[in-house]
């Protein structure tokens, strides 16, 4: 039979210990509670603190379950409800749009595509479910960077490479992109990912006002900016769909 790895193990033990109880412990209290040497937590702390599942307070020096563990542990429900929340709105937006319309979440530095209605005509098309997106580039990848802090960091510290001559790659360009998706509460890609293509993309919240993800639609750029912008009844369109979706998650009115 298989031997455990004793590190895991402790490690392991620590997160339950931080998950329960006080909210913030110290590393005498979680060295004594485990029957650990102080060095021995601290090591396993430390590796934990760069990996981002704890957290240490600069005023206490206490230890908590970081930000990265917390987003861990709630993703495989939130993308199934999301999914599940979305399939209705999404389907509407198809068709008041015309066009094709892509659910995505963070994975991996990149959006990964986790529903895909297809434009409602007769043409042959792909499902890209499953299918991964750049974060700086597309309508997608830039909601998530504007809005959650994972996405926002996985985008400054992944290469930017350029796909077509309108992508935005220099980091202060690239900031100021996002200042203007939050500030018009959705983001576009017009011909910066693929050539000939555009989409508009806006944020989606759950119940604790936190982005779970991102709706919007993909088309050709003579359909969604027939005179050199976006039509303004898609971003309408996309913004009521993202607004529906975050309403039956629990977010409430935004």
């Amino acid at each position: 039979m298989a031997r455990n790895i004793q590190s895991l193990e402790r490690a392991a033990a620590m997160l339950r210990l931080l998950a329960g109880g006080e909210r913030r412990l110290g590393l005498s209290d979680i060295a004594s509670a485990l029957g650990l040497a102080k060095g021995t937590a601290h090591g396993i702390l430390r590796t934990l603190q760069q990996e981002g599942f704890v957290e240490q307070d600069d005023a206490s020096g206490r230890y908590q379950l970081g930000a990265e563990l917390l987003r861990l542990g709630t993703t495989y429900l939130d993308v199934h409800e999301l999914r599940a929340r979305a399939l209705v709105w999404t389907d509407d937006l198809a068709r008041s749009s015309g066009e094709s319309v892509h659910l995505g979440v963070l994975h991996q530095q990149g959006v990964l595509v986790v529903h895909h209605v297809f434009r409602p005509d007769d043409s042959r098309q792909v499902l890209e479910i499953g299918a991964m997106q750049p974060l700086h580039s597309t309508a997608l990848g830039k909601v998530l960077s504007a809005y959650d802090p994972v996405a926002h960091s996985e985008a400054l510290e992944a290469d930017r490479k350029p796909f077509t001559d309108r992508t935005v790659c220099e980091l202060d360009d690239f900031e100021r992109l996002l200042d203007v998706t939050r500030a018009r509460g959705y983001a576009a890609d017009v011909e910066e990912t693929w050539e000939g293509v555009a989409s508009i993309a806006a944020p989606i919240h759950d119940r604790r006002r936190m982005p779970v993800g991102a709706v919007g639609i993909t088309g050709a750029v003579e359909r969604v900016c027939p005179e050199g912008e976006v039509r303004p009844e898609l971003i309408a369109a996309v913004r009521d769909c993202a607004r529906a979706v975050s309403r039956d998650l629990g977010a409430g009115r935004f």
